[in-house]
């Protein structure tokens, strides 16, 4: 017969332990109705976007993402419209400036999985937005292009996100934008290592 362990509390004591536990400081001076700053907070939760550490007195790279979140929110409704991903787009848009592209190069450009793009590539070349060619030299490689059907619909896609950029680059001056759009890609650079 197997020893019981003498320093593990049998199941009733365990279940007992667990429905018997004590209310947390907080819980207590919430029910004497005290309000400290700390309870007030998680009442009331986060501050919106802007004020706080979401603001001004945030980190850069978490106020990058934030604003990456909210403008990739903002193109995802707009093109639902016309039943595009924000993804598709960016696989359009790249094979729009680079043409011939495969699909591991259509990964890397895109910012996207290999997996994830291999999905897109084969329900854009069935909507017949996209055509593939083999590769003039190596011809197991695959390359793809726009469609005149790929090219209308980037092209409804473009007004959306022009919309989106009016917006995004509103109140900045023509310098400012640079400036913006200089900073953004020496990130992307710097950062690659």
């Amino acid at each position: 017969m197997p020893r019981k362990n003498a320093s593990r509390p049998s199941r009733k004591t365990a279940r007992k332990s667990r429905q018997r536990k004590p209310p947390s400081n907080a819980a207590k001076k919430l029910r004497r109705g005290a309000r400290p700053a700390a309870v007030l907070a998680v009442a009331i939760g986060p501050p919106p976007p802007g004020e706080g550490k979401r603001g001004e007195q945030g980190y850069l790279a978490y106020l990058l993402r934030q604003a990456q979140a909210a403008a990739r929110l903002s193109l995802e409704r707009a093109l639902a419209e016309i039943g595009v991903t924000p993804p598709q787009f960016v696989v359009l848009t790249m094979l729009r400036a680079y043409p011939g592209l495969s699909g591991a190069d259509l990964a890397r450009v895109a910012l996207l999985t290999p997996q994830t793009v291999g999905v897109i590539i084969r329900n854009l070349e069935r909507d017949g937005a996209i055509r593939k060619a083999a590769h003039p030299v190596h011809r197991r490689m695959l390359r793809w292009t726009l469609t005149r059907k790929g090219e209308a619909l980037l092209t409804r896609c473009r007004r959306h996100a022009r919309a989106l950029e009016r917006r995004l680059a509103a109140g900045l001056s023509a310098n400012a934008q640079v400036m913006v759009r200089r900073w953004l890609s020496k990130i992307a650079t710097d950062l690659q290592e």
